[in-house]
């Protein structure tokens, strides 16, 4: 029987059944040959040794792809589990999956592994690679798995776990061999390790087993492999710049927030410089929600257990809500994990009209959210934070309009903060984790689809990922040196009006239900802080830097001088201190500049009888001398203002 194989451009060639993909890109020819990995058939992934019983799409997959280096990090994971399994006999594996620019592997060791240890084990890998053992698939029956598992019990939990539908018919397990080493996989590998070009072992952490803090502390190891050494290097050197950006080092350097002990996991304490920065987030805020019709509410950070009962957090999201409290009333309390329902008990509060729609609500509110210690992350994951939530309502007929007006709103708020690369992700209904009825559902996605579309955000449609109420809009932004984040959420929403019973009069003078829109623009201030530290590597624009300008007498009689100065620079708006210490100019200069104030300007005798300054830019080695004050604060204060609100 012959195949008909569809190519990528089109182009459509016979190959008899049982050709493997590695035949077919000898074929086309020896480069191709060379550098294929794996290959998909009609979209499935498949190892090149695979032989082909269908027709249809054939694409010849090869390092230099996204693609090719899932497969390349799957198959250094399964290196690194020979290798640590050939150094220590005593060890059990547990899963090793490829992820984001890398990979890694969980195993029970019965201790930490240090840091020499990872040289040993890297050093073992690499004699896998050289010895270039080929990765063989096989087929084993469930019971042949579980015997060749007998002495991993993790392996064989998985096994154990896992349903005929997802093994396939006749419970068919598949591993892979290489040398004696056998792992539980589905596949595809590379065709033997000696394909391994480049790859390093970055370090190793504690890890529950299957995340439950209930099971086995394992030990992850964690590692990145490329197509090349120079691919290698370069991703080393943004790992590199990524941890001199680390907001969780350059918060406490800079003086601007701490995570102390006494407070406990996941909470945060704002300083002085860093409460300036927040300060101007909000007052952006808010006047970015005034310019597009918003108006403010505010709530408490607590209310009764039925709230969160009526609203489905309890039954949907109750893992995530801190325990009960009991008053004297012998009711129970909830600390609020999200706004939303006391916006609603707004809306309720008295009658409204299709002429009060669309309402916009919005407030800087905060939250508490009990999550796990082993997924909080300095201030981009914590436990209490305040998010600049609104809440919408609005008519069937308006929800298009005003999605639209939240996504201009959005994008305007993000490139205020110097962000101008955005995606968008468009999160579907979770089969499992849902309410309400499938028609609203799709409606609502629907109308964020066409909303995406208008815009001309590229997006991806993250199949199942939405919340339990409602499909939603995820917009993202790339950082300075190229890193993806999640920022502004977008949600529609029809299950929380129907389970508070909202209602509007219609022009028939009849009752309808409301749509609402939950959008958080910053998603919670601290996470965008610990971006924007990361973003700008602590040295903000003029505009949101907390000391503006440093003043930096040369000796100390010109003090007095530098604090008129300092006086006229203030009442022109500016944020100004003067470094009175008793240092010397070029420390003061240097403090300045660590601190990463964005102007240092340096006050001598000159400046005294000419009434000028020195300025000098951060990242900007040269002087600028004898600028005269009023000029200095006239291209200052130009500097230093915001961007206009609304323009892109």
């Amino acid at each position: 029987m012959a195949l008909d194989i569809r190519f990528p451009d089109g182009n459509v060639h016979s190959f008899p059944e049982g050709t493997t993909p590695a035949e077919i890109a000898a074929w086309i020819g020896p480069g191709l040959a060379r550098a294929a990995v794996a290959a998909k058939i009609n979209g499935r992934l498949v190892d090149l040794t695979t032989p082909l019983h269908e027709s249809g799409d054939l694409e010849i997959v090869t390092l230099d792809s996204e693609t090719g280096r899932h497969v390349l990090r799957h198959s250094t994971a399964h290196v690194l589990a020979q290798a640590v399994l050939r150094l220590f006999p005593e060890a059990t594996f547990a899963i090793g999956p490829p992820i984001e620019d890398g990979f890694y592997y969980d195993f029970d060791v019965g201790r930490p592994f240090t840091p020499e240890d990872l040289e040993r084990i890297e050093e073992e890998m690499r004699r896998i690679v050289s010895e270039d053992q080929p990765f063989v698939r096989e087929e084993l029956s469930r019971d042949e798995a579980l015997e060749v598992f007998r002495d991993h019990p993790y392996k064989r939990e998985i096994i154990e776990s896992v349903e005929e539908s997802e093994v396939g018919s006749g419970e068919v397990v598949t591993v892979y061999r290489n040398d004696g080493f056998v792992d539980l996989c589905r596949g595809p590998h590379l065709p033997s390790t000696g394909r391994i070009p480049a790859f390093k072992l970055l370090r190793s952490a504690g890890a529950y087993w299957r995340g439950d803090e209930t099971r086995p502390q394992l030990q992850r190891i964690y590692g990145t492999a490329w197509e090349s050494k120079k691919a290698l290097d370069e991703y080393l050197e943004r790992l590199a710049e990524a941890e001199r950006r680390d907001h969780r080092r350059l918060g406490p350097e800079l003086d601007l927030f701490s995570f102390p002990r006494e407070l406990g996991a996941g909470l945060v304490v704002w300083h002085p410089d860093g409460g300036m920065v927040r300060k101007l987030i909000e007052d952006r805020s808010r006047a970015l929600h005034e310019q597009y019709g918003f108006r403010f509410v505010y709530s408490p950070h607590l209310a009764r257990e039925d709230l969160w009962r009526v609203s489905g957090h309890l039954d949907w999201y109750s893992e995530y809500m801190y325990p009960p409290m009991r008053s004297d009333e012998g009711e129970s309390y909830r600390v609020k994990p999200m706004n939303c329902p006391f916006h609603i008990l707004v809306y309720r509060s008295r009658g409204r009209s299709y002429r009060d729609l669309p309402l916009r609500l919005a407030e800087l509110g905060s939250v508490y959210r009990f999550e796990r210690s082993g997924v909080l992350h300095g201030m981009l994951r914590l436990r209490g934070f305040t998010q600049d939530d609104s809440h919408t309502f609005c008519t069937r007929e308006q929800l298009g309009g005003e999605l639209q007006h939240h996504l201009d709103f959005v994008l305007n708020w993000l490139a205020d903060f110097g962000f101008d690369s955005f995606e968008a992700d468009l999160s579907t209904r979770n089969p499992e984790k849902w309410m309400g009825s499938v028609e609203a559902w799709d409606e609502a996605t629907e109308a964020l689809r066409a909303a995406l579309d208008e815009s001309g955000i590229g997006y991806r449609v993250a199949e199942g990922e939405a919340a339990f109420y409602g499909p939603k809009i995820d917009v993202h932004i790339h950082d300075a040196i190229g890193r993806r984040w999640q920022m502004s959420t977008i949600q529609v929403d029809f299950m929380l009006p129907e389970r508070f019973g909202l209602e509007y009069v219609t022009p028939a003078n009849t009752p309808e239900r409301p749509v609402m829109i939950h959008c958080a623009k910053a998603g919670s201030i601290e996470r965008f802080m610990g971006v924007l530290v990361e973003h700008y590597a602590g040295a903000f624009p003029l505009w949101l830097a907390p000391v503006q300008v440093t003043l930096v007498p040369v000796a100390d009689r010109h003090l007095e001088y530098a604090h008129q100065v300092a006086g006229r620079m203030r009442q022109a708006g500016l944020r100004v201190e003067v470094d009175s210490t008793d240092e010397t100019v070029g420390e003061k200069i240097r403090r300045a500049l660590t601190a990463k104030h964005p102007v240092v300007a340096v006050v001598g005798d000159r400046d005294v009888e000419a009434e000028t300054v020195g300025l000098r830019f951060y990242g900007d080695d040269e002087e600028t001398r004898g600028v005269p004050v009023d000029t200095a604060i006239e291209d200052l204060v130009s500097k230093a203002t915001p961007p206009r609100p609304g323009e892109r």
